[in-house]
């Protein structure tokens, strides 16, 4: 399962994320991470929760995202679920086109390791695919 929260800047993601973060830590048994960059949320999310500052591991492009999604799931399998915030911020010069590949292999790569994601990204609502619509 991909969820996509998608709006404009103020407009109530971040905080959505902390309560999703925090609703699965109560109905979900397997290991949950959030990565973010910086460690603005660490007061806000359940400590059983693993959170991953973005910035220590020196990324910035999707193919790395990806890895790093991929080698996170390497190392341990009980992971359930795993939450990004500010996709922008994380993926240097990503577009509208970078979510639409980013979300369809979350998609994907989710299906195939029972995982699930949820991902917060910083753009009208309008301006997302048709392909895209069905995760909002």
């Amino acid at each position: 399962m991909v969820k996509l929260l998608m709006g404009l800047k103020g407009s109530g993601k971040t905080k959505q994320l902390v309560q999703d973060i925090n609703e699965s830590v109560k109905n979900e048994t397997g290991s949950m991470v959030c990565i973010e960059k910086g460690t603005k949320l660490r007061y806000d999310i359940d400590i059983r929760v693993r959170l991953i500052d973005y910035q220590e591991y020196m990324m910035g492009s999707l193919p790395f995202l990806k890895g790093f999604i991929s080698g996170l799931h390497a190392g341990n399998f009980d992971i359930s679920h795993i939450f990004i915030d500010s996709f922008y911020k994380l993926v240097e010069n990503a577009g509208i086109a970078e979510v639409e590949d980013f979300i369809l292999w979350c998609d994907k790569f989710g299906a195939a390791n029972d995982l699930s994601f949820t991902v917060v990204v910083s753009e009208d609502p309008a301006n997302a695919p048709e392909t895209l619509k069905k995760y909002l």
